[in-house]
């Protein structure tokens, strides 16, 4: 497990999840893209944004500004997307309309600057296109878990760890991406159910 790494994910999993839950996912996929928001567009869009953002705000209150002003209320606004994730992906059976069951520390490292938040744009293609591989894994996982919840099984441990492990890998490489942390995702899938030492939590 990566305990070292400044960006923490611990994830509360009910016993049993909702039937009514998961077709509520379903209409809310629909939905969404029926309006044209789909996970592929909200993607590209953060994949060009969060350097651009952390590269402006950096060229116009500096490093230091940036990281105690802004990259909190950037990093609320990110995890909010990553508990939207984990309900989708079936990790958590309530909406983030209130935090409890997915709790993100992250502990703000590094001295950006322009031209390193912008260079993000490269050095985060690798680990993106591993994630990209998982996150196709955790598509057929997350039918193979549906299936199960709707016909009243409980869900197995395995799907947890596994769909888990994506989430971490997704908050540490966002965190990147943003100039938030300066350590690079570290190339392994964290499973594991809970962390056994936290950073220091500078937010949530």
């Amino acid at each position: 497990m990566t305990t070292e790494y400044p960006v923490q994910v611990e994830v509360t999993s009910p016993s049993r999840f909702d039937r009514v839950q998961v077709l509520l996912r379903i209409a809310l996929s629909i939905i969404l893209g029926w309006i044209g928001i789909t996970a592929g567009w909200i993607i590209c869009m953060m994949f060009g944004v969060l350097p651009l953002i952390a590269a402006i705000a950096i060229s116009s209150v500096g490093a230091v500004r940036y990281h105690s002003e802004i990259a909190t209320r950037v990093w609320r606004v990110l995890g909010w997307f990553l508990e939207l994730w984990a309900y989708m992906a079936l990790l958590v059976d309530r909406f983030p309309i209130e935090r409890g069951d997915v709790r993100i520390d992250i502990r703000f490292t590094g001295v950006p600057t322009i031209g390193s938040a912008l260079s993000r744009l490269i050095t985060s293609i690798p680990s993106g296109i591993v994630l990209s591989v998982l996150w196709f894994v955790s598509g057929v996982v997350w039918l193979v878990a549906a299936v199960i919840v709707l016909l009243g099984g409980a869900m197995p441990a395995s799907i947890l760890a596994y769909q888990r492990g994506v989430l971490r890998w997704q908050a540490r490489l966002v965190a990147y991406h943003a100039s938030l942390v300066e350590e690079y995702p570290p190339f392994s899938i964290d499973t594991d159910e809970a962390s056994t030492s936290r950073p220091a939590s500078q937010a949530q």
